[in-house]
């Protein structure tokens, strides 16, 4: 059974007599959907356009095919698709067999696909035949011999080649005609128990792969209606390549209001703000980076955006001089979102709140969700503190790691703290900022740096698109900062320029940054969000020793 490890009997019992959990479940919102607004548009991509009924009938069609060759109660089946309707579908559709989901990165490759398909013993890969000129079924075909347990694949799209299973025509094969109209009721996956895994995001290594409890799903997507004022006239937009949290507002928050949900296969600037365009998006989940493209597109001017009325931002700080510059151009309030794949999200900012705090902050827990600082020894510390590591842990975190108990163990604290690794401090009204990562704390002669201050300062230079800073080792101070820059189009950038600017923001001199990297781009993760800072830092260290050697 797919019984969360963390959860305690006590911890039941808490949240459901304070009512954060109950009995509903995504392919509970999908069935009441179909039946309230069965004309109403559902879900859309570039090629497919469903109705509510449409979209459950497409569930339904994929749960008993799945059933019928053969998939048993919490086998597991990889998702490795680009963003589309049947990524969406297929993850309700995995709920309702009673079968483990595992939604992947559609830039994987052979390393991490063959190591995830192997740690979860995957019985299935639903895949494209090819995308972005990849052959996805090539690579899998090279796979398989390592892995006993991959029983099928299936792929997307009209061309399949032999051997494959077509999710085309499983959607189009009237299974339901054979079984009794409650039959998947019964096999769906309860409320308490997860169907769904999302692989972490991590920056260097391979991924852990998170449970994600059914009744934690739903409580903290509930809040999240709850604080946006979310309604069914709202068109979510998912335009995130990632496979979990940042694009969770389409995939849980929408069904349970009604909302249309627009899906986007790949991102460009260009294709973003003409996808919020043509579907008229009104909310929509980005990263940082994604906004800065969007909003610096040489074409920008020529989108009609007039419809978006909230953006939420996530996956990594967005600096307050790009938060001020992305809600004058957009026309609408940004919303800070803080968490983690692997815990879950824990604070929302308000749009109650004034600009000021609300762009500095990602503003306070909500769901239930508790959030402390503690100190080195892990005790926890008053809040007018100046920082601390931030731990959370609520009705909203999720369950742990997948087959991977001592990691869970060493991740939280045995009274179910879920330890971040971030640094934060509390604001005056409680709203809680992020002071940087502990892991890249800068430690300069005894002083601490933190990269974040400094990014968030040199993100609003002129000639800067994108920035990072990085620790560096120095005989004498031990560490040094270097700020690895991206210039904007047709601008360079000199040390002398960084150093100028600074200065005039009357930061403390031991935190310059004391060398100047220029790239053509910064080393992302695979998900497009965080920066590789390790990459830089190996970089930076590289260097240093060559310089040193006379190299």
């Amino acid at each position: 059974m797919a019984r969360p490890y963390r959860y305690t009997p006590q911890m039941y019992a808490e949240y459901k007599s304070k009512g954060y959990w109950n009995s509903e479940t995504p392919s509970d919102l999908w069935r009441r959907n179909a039946k309230d607004y069965p004309d109403k548009e559902a879900i859309v991509d570039s090629g497919t356009r469903l109705t509510w009924q449409q979209a459950n009938q497409w569930i339904d069609r994929l749960s008993l095919g799945f059933l019928e060759l053969g998939f048993k109660k919490d086998d597991l089946i990889v998702l490795q698709l680009p963003n589309s309707v049947e990524l969406c579908l297929l993850r309700v559709a995995m709920e309702r067999a009673g079968l483990l989901c595992l939604p992947v990165l559609r830039t994987w490759r052979h390393r991490d696909l063959g190591y995830a398909l192997k740690q979860v013993d995957a019985a299935g890969i639903v895949i494209p035949r090819q995308f972005r000129e990849f052959d996805y079924f090539q690579m899998v075909a090279e796979l398989r011999p390592g892995l006993p347990e991959l029983k099928q694949v299936f792929v997307t799209g009209d061309t399949v080649p032999p051997g494959a299973v077509s999710i085309r025509k499983m959607v189009e094969t009237p299974l339901e005609k054979k079984y009794p109209i409650d039959f998947l009721k019964k096999t769906q996956f309860p409320a308490e128990e997860f169907s769904l895994i999302l692989p972490t995001g991590g920056t260097t290594g391979f991924p852990k792969f998170v449970e994600n409890p059914i009744c934690a799903v739903m409580v903290r997507d509930r809040a999240c209606v709850t604080n946006l004022k979310l309604n069914s006239a709202d068109v979510i937009g998912a335009l995130s390549p990632t496979s979990g949290g940042t694009n969770a507002r389409a995939y849980f928050g929408a069904p349970m209001i009604g909302a249309k949900i627009a899906m986007l296969e790949h991102f460009t600037p260009k294709t973003a703000l003409a996808f919020i365009e043509k579907e008229k998006i009104t909310v929509t989940p980005l990263v940082p980076t994604q906004l800065a493209m969007m909003i610096r597109e040489p074409d920008f001017e020529n989108y009609d955006l007039t419809s978006l009325r909230l953006v939420l931002t996530m996956g990594a700080p967005l600096p307050y001089e790009l938060a001020v510059e992305v809600e004058e151009k957009l026309g609408c309030p940004i919303v800070p979102n803080y968490g983690s794949i692997d815990c879950a999200a824990a604070c929302t900012g308000s749009l109650q709140e004034v600009s000021e705090l609300r762009l500095r902050t990602v503003g306070k827990p909500y769901g239930g969700a508790q959030v402390r600082l503690v100190d080195e020894e892990g005790r926890e510390i008053s809040p007018d503190r100046v920082s601390g590591e931030i731990q959370i842990r609520g009705p909203g975190a999720s369950s742990g790691y997948f087959r991977d108990h001592e990691a869970t163990r060493q991740a939280w604290t045995p009274d179910g703290w879920y330890k971040t690794g971030d640094l934060g401090t509390f604001a005056v009204n409680g709203d809680l900022a992020i002071v940087g990562r502990k892991k890249e704390v800068i430690i300069r002669g005894g002083q601490n740096i933190y990269p974040v201050e400094i990014e968030n300062l040199l993100a609003a230079h002129p000639k800067i698109l994108h920035v990072a800073v990085v620790k560096m080792p120095d005989d004498l101070m031990g560490e040094k900062a270097c700020a690895y820059a991206v210039a904007k189009p047709g601008e360079s950038l000199t040390f002398d320029e960084l150093i100028a600017f600074l200065k005039e923001q009357g930061i403390a001199p031991y935190k310059w940054p004391e060398r100047l990297e220029t790239l053509e781009a910064l080393p992302l993760g695979a998900d497009g969000q965080k920066v590789l800072k390790m990459e830089l830092e190996k970089d930076i260290a590289a260097k240093i020793q060559s310089n040193a050697k006379g190299i």
